[in-house]
């Protein structure tokens, strides 16, 4: 075993010099594959409470119905100021933001024992894209302004190297004299869609746009990433938001855009569009013309920030706190059931939230939800929503920090 992560990090290396500028540099390689045990542990992200220069602490978790875990003298550090994470082939991807300069990449992995164990840590690009697609995590830089390039880099979630890469040209791709700002990639069939924001790109108002009611999403092959084809559709504004993805696919193949209507120009909400779900019928590449789901309208004035996917077409929506606003604190949760266009709002949500989580876990059941929700009064906690119910409650309480994410693993 040795011999093998040895070769594949000789490999490696040898794959990312000639694949980027600057290569990825793997520091350390340490993956063993067992034999799962078919339990689960749950890993909770916490930034700790009045520290400096870390970002946030890796926690585990045998049950988040209830409970108490603490930041204090447990957990794995993760400095810098900001991290994101992805869960892909059973491993825990810790992605440090560098502002533009290189930024760490650390994976973990459960051993036998349930403990959380480093496997791999390298450097890459700062990328504002991360998702799952096929073996890979496909990573994309995207300049929000300058260089009219945007870098996608495919590195293999089992071998910690990237195996492909390419350049698209995010000006030409936008096609309006603006530039494509991609929000996500979702692996839909063998392709992978990348819905995307038009903006100026330039200050004083960089995400400012001048086409604030339009939807596009970018068709790429997969594993070459050539774009094939733009879907558009001109019903709502732009799909999902800046580090957030807002396509989703379903079990059955359909996927469903979400659209907050969030579009400005110089810092004022200008789209006419309202806030609402719009679909993509599996295996096509246009919107689905027959079908509009208008959260703005049901909600009676409320916009989509953010949504998580239950499995089933069920979905929790996460809304702005207040109506007719596209900014501000996230405090309102809804039911969604996307297939029948049914909207529910939850109950049992605290009043002074000051943070909520967008990366979050679920069974994918169809009814259970795993949330995180800060309150300036009763501090961090995971909150199990029940989709039947619609209704919300405390589970694990975090002590001593501010939860920023919630995943599983297996071991």
């Amino acid at each position: 075993m040795k011999y093998k992560n040895t070769l594949l990090l000789t490999l490696g290396m040898i794959s990312l010099l000639a694949a980027c500028d600057p290569p990825l540099d793997f520091s350390e390689v340490n993956d063993t594959e067992t034999e799962l045990t078919g339990a689960t542990k749950y890993i909770i992200t916490a930034t700790p409470i009045g520290t400096t220069g870390i970002a946030d602490y890796l926690l585990t978790a045998d049950n988040l119905n209830e409970g108490m875990v603490t930041t204090y003298r447990n957990g794995i550090e993760q400095d810098g100021s900001y991290r994101y994470y992805i869960s892909h082939k059973n491993r825990f991807f810790s992605l440090l933001y560098g502002q533009g300069n290189p930024g760490a990449v650390t994976s973990y992995r459960l051993d036998q024992t349930g403990k959380l164990i480093k496997l791999a840590n390298f450097q890459s690009e700062t990328v504002q894209v991360n998702a799952a697609v096929k073996d890979d995590i496909l990573l994309i830089k995207v300049p929000r302004s300058g260089n009219e390039s945007a870098g996608m880099y495919r590195v293999d979630a089992r071998k910690y190297q990237i195996v492909g890469q390419q350049q698209v040209n995010i000006v030409k791709l936008a096609g309006n004299g603006e530039r494509a700002h991609f929000n996500g990639a979702t692996q839909i069939g063998d392709k992978v869609f990348l819905p995307y924001m038009s903006i100026k790109g330039a200050a004083p108002d960089v995400f400012g746009t001048a086409y604030p009611d339009s939807s596009w999403v970018a068709v790429f092959s997969y594993p070459e990433l050539k774009l094939e084809k733009i879907i558009r559709d001109n019903r709502t504004s732009f799909i999902g938001a800046y580090f957030n993805n807002g396509l989703v696919e379903l079990e059955n193949g359909d996927a469903y855009a979400f659209s907050g209507a969030s579009a400005t120009s110089n810092s004022k909400p200008i789209s006419k569009n309202p806030s609402a779900i719009i679909r993509i019928n599996k295996g096509t590449t246009e919107f689905d013309k027959s079908y509009f789901f208008n959260i703005e309208k049901e909600s009676g004035g409320y916009h989509i920030s953010n949504q998580t996917y239950i499995g089933k077409g069920i979905f929790i929506l996460h809304l702005y706190t207040n109506p007719n606003t596209t900014t501000g604190p996230v405090g309102k949760f809804a039911v969604a059931d996307v297939i029948n266009q049914r909207f529910k709002w939850v109950t049992g949500i605290p009043a002074d939230i000051t943070k909520t989580t967008t990366t979050n876990y679920s069974p994918k059941d169809g009814i259970k939800g795993y949330i995180g929700i800060t309150t300036a009064s009763e501090g961090s906690y995971v909150y199990v929503f029940d989709a039947s119910l619609a209704v919300a409650r405390r589970g694990l309480k975090v002590e001593g920090g501010t939860i920023t994410a919630i995943q599983a693993l297996n071991y």
